[in-house]
């Protein structure tokens, strides 16, 4: 090949390199905005960190968290992980959730203590703007950790007492009562189905709930007590002297403002029938969004229950 080819041969190379350059950027542009993408879709998704693991009056707690999974699954709204304690009477030393890594805690736990250094962790988890979410026995655990006690605004058995702070109930004139009276904290009788009154309708948990609705059969806890900080009532429930109760319209459904965070608080969910009462699903999953300082999206499916009928999936 003479020398006046190879000069053109390199004049036309050179005069390529742009349009070689170009492309190899707009691959790599394209790449890179579509991992973004991927990326931007994937954090779209609420962070729920799952703790279970043991349960003091509740031996049924493992058919717990697949249904609890099953309704976050299914509403497309969250990724999920699960943290399991040791059993009872094994070292908890070890056991310390990466809570931060999270938009939201859920928690069935009531077992034994944590470590200093877990319980710390919670604390600071919630004090930066954490969300945490306890479901029904969850709040009979801890009644020595002061600071869970605050976190859950109101809790029952444990030896609780007059101690722990007042009991928060309605009475029958529809009056907000803090009653300091002594005596233990914490009592239900059978299980029963019970009428479900919405007191916050304006709440983003609440909207466009029905504001009387039956769930399925539970346990209806009453007695409750606690220091009761920051919270608001968002749905009571008539404990019925015919079942044993209190005859006072006691919370079901609370919040908990916790330093920056949020807490929601739910008593429903005895066992797989109660949780799989769409009532409780509803709630729990927008419970989920707005403990995790989400907008709450989760629409209020048409087979939600009616003033006087349960409604249940299978779980």
């Amino acid at each position: 090949m003479s020398n006046k080819n190879y000069g053109v041969m390199f004049k036309t190379f050179f005069k390529l390199i742009p349009v070689i350059v170009i492309f190899l950027l707009s691959i790599t542009i394209s790449t890179t905005v579509d991992a973004k993408k991927k990326k931007k879709k994937k954090s779209s998704k609420i962070t729920v960190l799952l703790i279970d693991g043991q349960s003091k009056y509740h031996k049924q707690w493992k058919e717990w968290t697949p249904v609890l999974l099953k309704q976050l699954d299914d509403s497309e709204l969250f990724l999920v992980d699960i943290a399991t304690s040791p059993m009872k009477g094994e070292s908890l030393d070890k056991f310390n959730p990466k809570f931060k890594k999270y938009d939201v805690v859920v928690s069935t736990y009531d077992g034994d203590i944590w470590s200093i250094r877990a319980k710390r962790n919670l604390e600071n988890y919630l004090n930066k703007g954490g969300g945490l979410v306890v479901i029904h026995a969850a709040d009979n655990a801890f009644p020595e950790w002061e600071q869970y006690n605050t976190m859950i605004g109101l809790g029952g058995w444990g030896e609780r007492t007059e101690t722990a702070g007042p009991m928060i109930y309605f009475n029958k004139k529809g009056a907000l009562i803090r009653d300091t009276s002594p005596g233990k904290a914490g009592h239900h009788g059978p299980k029963h189905e019970y009428v479900v009154e919405t007191r916050a309708t304006d709440h983003p948990i609440m909207k466009d709930i029905p504001s009387s609705w039956l769930h399925t059969e539970d346990e209806l806890y009453d007695m409750l007590r606690g220091p009761a900080f920051k919270m608001e009532i968002l749905a009571t429930a008539y404990s019925s002297e015919e079942y044993d109760g209190t005859g006072r319209n006691e919370p079901i459904l609370m919040t908990v403002k916790y330093g920056n965070g949020r807490v929601f608080h739910t008593v429903m969910g005895h066992h797989h029938l109660a949780l799989s009462c769409v009532g409780f699903m509803t709630t729990f999953i927008r419970g989920c969004e707005w403990a995790a300082k989400k907008k709450v999206t989760f629409e209020v499916p048409a087979d939600f229950p009616k003033e006087n009928a349960t409604s249940s999936r299978t779980y």
